[in-house]
């Protein structure tokens, strides 16, 4: 644990511009090839793995060069964390638009910077010091003129010590979580599996599926809560929700007639964005024709066996294969009704059910599972930092 009086030590201030130097050193000679790109997650990760489709030049001789221990920054997207340093005893070469620059270390610690950088005060400098214009951006020439508390490098190591066990304890709860995913679609597709050993039908044979409607003209929707239909749009559920529960807009009744009704109960499915995430409806409204309906499948699945059935990757990759790798595909109804799904007996779909919910709130609740915890411990993280890096002034 750090000492309690770093809280209130006094500590000089000094100008970035006395501590680090901006490097302008080009891979002219194209020896170093490890392309970085920087994340708004503090990292530099292979260029490779953070675009689908690798975008460095083939001739890499104006990339600049980051050395260990230097950092490296978007100056357009600073502001929302795109800021690391390289870690290892390698340097790494970075887009020609980034900025790069080096730190006295035998003055400031590297990661005592960047926490100063994501803290609180770090961040109203970086707001306060972007150029005047349209777009946002961060010169070096700006950055230098921060003013930064500097105590003495035991006080700093102390500092980045104390904030490191809670880094170290979210990746814990981080690196949990994603064991927990695994198991939940290591479950999820056995499921799946067993249809090998128990009955199973085509999804249209035990089940209904429809496309939505959109109603027409748009006067009939509703610009407030006033007496109408909700009206079921994607936007209305919320990453990783499994039930809709409540509407942005209502369409009037004349416009309902004309839309695609779904019961509490029913499922909807998107067959473009989100592709293929299944929600269950706790709500009677109406879809658009981004959405398909599954209904009337009571005596064939409990709703919730049939969400967890529809979420597994072995049904999801099934769907994506059918409907093909262009650009933009749509998963239409008849793609749907005609997938093969297994058919178990209610009380093994009970069983199952309470496997499965069990992985995913450990996995995915952001109010009583794993990233909850994570949460909590990133708000500990951020009030220590705040606090550890604020320093009474020098007296005069």
């Amino acid at each position: 644990m750090i000492a309690a009086d770093v809280f209130t030590t006094v500590r000089k201030k000094v100008r970035l511009s006395d501590v680090t130097s901006e490097s302008r050193e080009r891979n002219i000679d194209r020896l170093v090839t490890d392309v970085r790109t920087v994340t708004n997650q503090q990292q530099l990760i292979p260029t490779a793995d953070f675009f689908a489709n690798a975008r460095t030049s083939e001739d890499t001789k104006n990339y600049k060069i980051a050395r260990p221990g230097a950092f490296v920054y978007n100056p357009s997207r600073i502001n929302v964390g795109s800021v690391a340093s390289v870690v290892g005893d390698k340097p790494v070469i970075v887009s020609p638009m980034y900025v790069v620059f080096d730190v006295d270390q035998s003055c400031v610690l590297p990661r005592y910077l960047m926490h100063f950088l994501t803290s609180r005060a770090g961040r109203r400098m970086i707001e306060g010091g972007v150029e005047i214009g349209a777009r946002f951006r961060l010169t070096y020439a700006s950055l230098s003129k921060f003013v930064i508390s500097l105590p003495s490098l035991q006080v700093q190591q102390a500092i980045v010590d104390a904030l490191g066990d809670f880094e170290r304890l979210i990746d814990a709860l981080e690196e949990e979580s994603d064991l927990r995913r695994l198991q939940y679609v290591h479950y999820a597709d056995r499921l799946v599996a067993s249809g090998e050993k128990t009955s199973s039908a085509l999804l249209g044979d035990v089940a209904t599926v429809v496309r939505g409607a959109s109603p027409r003209p748009i006067q009939e929707f509703l610009t407030d809560n006033a007496d109408g239909i909700p009206w079921i749009k994607i936007g209305d559920v919320a990453t990783g929700e499994k039930y809709i529960t409540s509407t942005s807009q209502r369409v009037t009744k004349a416009g309902a007639e004309k839309s695609r009704r779904v019961r509490p109960g029913d499922f909807v499915l998107s067959n473009s964005m989100s592709f293929g995430r299944p929600y269950i409806s706790k709500i009677d409204g109406c879809i658009h024709d981004g959405w398909l309906a599954i209904s009337a499948f009571d005596d064939a699945f409990i709703p919730d066996y049939l969400y967890h059935l529809l979420r597994s990757s072995i049904i999801q990759a099934e769907f994506s294969r059918r409907a093909g790798s262009g650009a933009v595909r749509n998963l239409n109804s008849e793609i749907v009704r005609s997938v093969r799904v297994p058919v178990p007996s209610r009380i093994e779909q009970e069983r199952v059910v309470v496997r499965l919910d069990g992985f995913e709130k450990l996995a995915n609740d952001s109010s009583s599972g794993i990233p909850a915890e994570g949460k909590l411990r990133r708000r500990q993280y951020e009030y220590y930092r705040d606090k550890l890096l604020t320093f009474e002034e020098l007296p005069a």
